[in-house]
């Protein structure tokens, strides 16, 4: 007598899934990454934007004046922190993804909220740097 292994079933998946998944370049037919891992990377990740809006609201502005610190410093400091923070909340939402974590969608709207908050930042630097 013999037995047959299962066929796998295919994951149906919303276009929007789909799309997303495309986006963020999530092969289909992976294993899916541990919870938990997608968890350590949110802290983090979240911990650099915070940063990097307190730099720009509270530290930049109104600290180092007093220390007398020039007013060009700012945009310095922020666009490295800014590029940074941006790049960990892509590798943060793809993380949710890769781990087709049942609340994907929801972490993914927090990360695009404070992404677009540090994006605006970034530019309103690059242009006061540029001038």
């Amino acid at each position: 007598m013999t037995t047959e292994a299962p066929t796998p079933t295919a994951t149906q998946r919303s276009k929007a899934d789909q799309a997303m998944r495309h986006l963020l370049r999530v092969p289909d037919g992976q294993r899916a990454i541990p919870e938990s891992a997608t968890h350590r990377i949110f802290g983090p990740s979240i911990l650099l934007s915070a940063s990097r809006c307190l730099l720009s609201y509270i530290v930049l502005p109104i600290l180092l004046p007093l220390l007398g610190l020039a007013k060009g410093v700012g945009p310095i400091i922020g666009i490295p922190v800014g590029v940074l923070a941006l790049t960990f909340d892509v590798l943060g939402i793809r993380r949710f993804w890769l781990a087709d974590h049942h609340q994907k969608w929801l972490f993914s709207a927090v990360y695009a909220v404070v992404g677009v908050m540090v994006f605006t930042l970034l530019i309103v630097d690059l242009v006061d740097l540029l001038g």
